[in-house]
This record gives structure tokens, C-alpha cells and sequence, in this order.
């Protein structure tokens, strides 16, 4: 079955968490897990299998870090032909009776982009197309991005799939208590970039348990006209002085995460500290909620980086920002005078714009370096 039509019928029941599992199984600090697509293989089939066999209806592929800034090109094409056909394994051998798709996973690159790392936004797009074609190449049903903090290399990752192929797209990002991303981003503004670029699903996951995200996870609901996805973490980490542990159970994670199935979500499973015995008891717990429709909430907005501005009531915009009819911004443009314009930004904000508008259409100046800067 299409994983689209799928989705559209069914609660899809993902994987839970690849790196505790790994850790369980010998993995050394500081090593990276993907080199064990290669050296270990065959625990990563088990990991898959176990769960597929839990009832897991998409596995990821253990990709999460792989791009060409950890890895040679050479290395980077063997880790994730190497991950797929390990999931391709464990799908052959599991027993469960479910539809099952194999999901290439993506992460976060490892540094911030421009303005607050030193990445700029088309390398970002580069590095993510190069593992998007090997994923597609070898053979994945569709593509997770996962566990993002960063709302523009979000966009690089969803772009350089969008660009690369037309496979069902799942993105889902790290939300802290202040239901924002590390660089600020709401889930309003989420959920309107991410419909805006066409996605599949849209969510939250790793960073807190089920009640932790929970005020995060309703209002994505009450935003997305599109699926929405949730895969907490199996609550907090505890060192006992032996080993890291969780402190919520498998039965009390399942009951929890059962609640936003009832209340509209659409894909459920989990992320750090959730093993196959919490997808089986997720299974369970789930296996008797109605599927809830997912209704269009024909919401228009207008989103920043950061921020949605719903136009449901008359809009402020600052205009001043703008070289047309004023001298005085003119000179500040031709002389790079930028803090002038940010002046004028935050003057409007002040006095309450909603958005502000950014105009440096000027002859005596390169506009589109002038625009960006």
C-alpha cells in the first residue's frame, strides 16, 4: 500500500528510540552509531525487527547523523545503502501482520546556519540532497526529518527532499517547555511554514515526555490541517550509578501518548529511552481509538522565522523600511548604515506593528546583498 493512502486511513504507529538500544548493546562513548550499519549489522536488524515484530508500522533507518560533514563521500553512500538494507532485513524476517514502511531518518547537520552558525543556507541544502539521493537510491518507502531546533535548516532539509524526489515527507521538530524551537520558532509558525512547503505530517519529538509536550502538541493540533506526529521521550533520564534510565514505565508512556491519538493525533510513537516494549504497549492502548478526521482549520497566516501573524482581524503592517519618499533611509542604504533600518524596526514594533515590511529597492545599490545583510 502507498504510505500516503495509508496515513490516510490508519493511526500510523512509528519506531521508538535507535541510540539508547545501541548503547545497551556495547556502543562506546563518542562513536558514531551509523558506523554500525557497517560493523554491526546484524544488531541493527534485531532493532529493527523487534520493532516491527512491537507493531511498528514505519521503521527508521539508522541514519540519523549521516552527512558529508562526519563522513567521506565514499563512507556516507555505505552507512545509508548499509542502513536501508538492514531495515529491508529485519522487514523480511519480522512476524507481524501490519503494513510496514521503511522511513529514511534525518537530523540536524550538526552546526547552526547563518546568522547564528557559520552555514550558509545553500550548503545546508547541499548536504541534505546528498543523503536524500543515496536514502532514495537505495530503496526507502519515505523520509523522516527529525529533531530539529532550527526552523531554517528545517527548510533546507525539507527543500533538498521536495527537490530530489516526491516521497511522503514527515517532519518533526524539538519543542522545550516554552513550546518553542531552540531559535524561537511557535508551532504556529511551524505548522504554517511546513503546510506552506507542502509536508505529509508535521509534529514533535525527543526533548520531553508525553505530559511535557503536551501544551506543545495541542496546539499543533488546533493549527495543522495536515497529520500531526508525536514521539516523546520516555520522560526524563535518571542516572542510577550504573546506567542512564527513564523514569516513565512503558504502560504509563502508552496510556499517555494514547491521549493524543484521542485527541487528533495522527502518527505516534517514541524517541530517547523508549524501546520495543513501549510501541507494544502503545499498540495496545491505541488499538480501540476511533481514527479522528483530520479537519481543515482554514487558518490564514502570515509566518516569520519565528512568529504567525493570523490576518482573522485588521493587521498592522510598518512601512518604513522603505527608501521610497525618504532621504534619509536612502543615504543609510548607500552607506551600509544598517542599524538605521533596525531603528525603524524596532520603533514599529514598539508602537505595535504586526509585521514589518523590508524594501530596499534603491539603483545606487546592490539590492539582493543589501536585502539579505
Amino acid at each position: 500500500m502507498d504510505f500516503r493512502e495509508f496515513l490516510q486511513k490508519n493511526t500510523v504507529l512509528l519506531d521508538g528510540g535507535t541510540g539508547t538500544l545501541l548503547q545497551q548493546a556495547g556502543l562506546p562513548l563518542g562513536e558514531l552509531p551509523e558506523r554500525w550499519n557497517l560493523t554491526h549489522a546484524q544488531t541493527l536488524v534485531d532493532i529493527h525487527k523487534a520493532y516491527f515484530d512491537a507493531g511498528s508500522n514505519v521503521v527508521c533507518t539508522n541514519t540519523f547523523g549521516a552527512n558529508a560533514l562526519k563522513f567521506t563521500q565514499k563512507e556516507l553512500k555505505e552507512i545509508i545503502r548499509a542502513g536501508v538494507e538492514n531495515a529491508k532485513k529485519a522487514k523480511a524476517l519480522s512476524c507481524g501482520k501490519q503494513e510496514k514502511f521503511i522511513a529514511l531518518d534525518i537530523g540536524p547537520i550538526g552546526k547552526l546556519l547563518k546568522p547564528y552558525g557559520d552555514l550558509a543556507f545553500e550548503q545546508a541544502v547541499s548536504l541534505f540532497k546528498t543523503v536524500v539521493e543515496i536514502g532514495v537510491e537505495s530503496g526507502v518507502d519515505l523520509v523522516l526529518i527529525e529533531t530539529f531546533g532550527d526552523s531554517y535548516e528545517v527548510k533546507a532539509a525539507v527543500l533538498a527532499v521536495k527537490e530530489t524526489c516526491d516521497l511522503p515527507l514527515l517532519v518533526s521538530c524539538v519543542y522545550g517547555e516554552d513550546k518553542k524551537l531552540m531559535t524561537g520558532a511557535s508551532p504556529a509558525a511551524m505548522t504554517s511554514l511546513l503546510e506552506g512547503l507542502g509536508v505529509d505530517a508535521l509534529g514533535a519529538n525527543c526533548s520531553l515526555g508525553p505530559n511535557g509536550l503536551a501544551p506543545t502538541v495541542e496546539e499543533l493540533l488546533a493549527y495543522a490541517s495536515t497529520p500531526v506526529l508525536v514521539k516523546p521521550n520516555a520522560g526524563l533520564p535518571v542516572f542510577d550509578g550504573k546506567k542512564t534510565i527513564y523514569d516513565i514505565t512503558a504502560e504509563d508512556f502508552a496510556k499517555q501518548v494514547a491521549g493524543f491519538v484521542k485527541k487528533g493525533a495522527r502518527l505516534v510513537g517514541g524517541c530517547c529511552g523508549t524501546t520495543p516494549a513501549y510501541i507494544r504497549a502503545l499498540k495496545k492502548e491505541i488499538a480501540d481509538i476511533e481514527i479522528a478526521e483530520i479537519a481543515q482549520k482554514n487558518i490564514s497566516c502570515v509566518c516569520s522565522y519565528t512568529h504567525a501573524v493570523e490576518l482573522n482581524k485588521p493587521i498592522l503592517i510598518g512601512e518604513r523600511i522603505n527608501p521610497t519618499g525618504k532621504k534619509r533611509f536612502k543615504q543609510a542604504l548607500i552607506d551600509g548604515e544598517l542599524d538605521y533600518a533596525l531603528g525603524e524596526a524596532i520603533a514599529q514594533k514598539d508602537k505595535g506593528a504586526h509585521v514589518l515590511d523590508v524594501n530596499v529597492g534603491l539603483p545606487d545599490i546592490d539590492e539582493v546583498e543589501t536585502l539579505q545583510k
